[in-house]
């Protein structure tokens, strides 16, 4: 991320920049965005955005990368219960649907395959690190911990902007989405749980 400028006026439009871009990336994607609309919704100018962020691929950049942070942030693995991490995600894609369709749009205009970014360690390591070692403590079944992290993360986006079948919504009654948390952590469950663990509920 760009250093935020020194004065609490320069800080208020630095964010307004981040809001507006984050709303106009997640809508239109790198190629689609326009800076004259971003400026515009944050009430500045395009000299001030291009002084903060350098062009638009970097702004978009400053966004994706903050988008990642916060993920990784708000909702911290818990490797020994991937189940609840399952639901905690999901909750979070309805909060913000933006970040995901930014990851969208990094995977349909920039990186079709492999990981998503470079500097994928820094967002991974620590959850895989969580993995290793519930896994050697008998916690969590064997394979590879990224193969898992990225099979508990897959499973909790199903509903997501991402998904081909049904994207869900904050706007839903409360009992739709307790019925797919209840799904969603008892298929994660028993996807993860160590193989003589995993007996059906007699």
């Amino acid at each position: 991320m760009p250093e935020q400028p020194p004065t609490s006026r320069g800080a208020a439009t630095y964010q307004r920049i981040l809001d507006a871009a984050t709303e106009e990336f997640a809508q239109h994607g790198i190629a689609g965005a326009r800076i004259e609309r971003i400026v515009a919704a944050a009430r500045t100018n395009k000299a001030q955005l291009y002084g903060y962020f350098g062009d638009k691929e970097r702004l978009f950049d400053a966004i994706f990368l903050s988008s990642l942070e916060r993920i990784t942030n708000v909702v911290p693995i818990d490797a020994d219960d991937l189940a609840d991490w399952a639901v905690r995600l999901y909750d979070e894609y309805l909060r913000r649907p933006d970040l995901i369709r930014l990851a969208t749009w990094t995977r349909l205009e920039r990186r079709p395959t492999g990981h998503l970014v470079e500097t994928h360690q820094h967002y991974d390591d620590r959850k895989l690190t969580a993995i290793a070692e519930a896994q050697a403590a008998g916690r969590v079944r064997e394979g590879d911990p990224f193969d898992l992290m990225a099979l508990v993360i897959a499973m909790s986006m199903a509903w997501s902007p991402v998904s081909n079948v049904y994207a869900a919504s904050n706007q839903e009654p409360d009992d739709v989405h307790d019925q797919r948390r209840v799904l969603l952590r008892d298929c994660v469950r028993r996807a993860t749980v160590p193989r003589d663990q995993d007996q059906p509920d007699r």
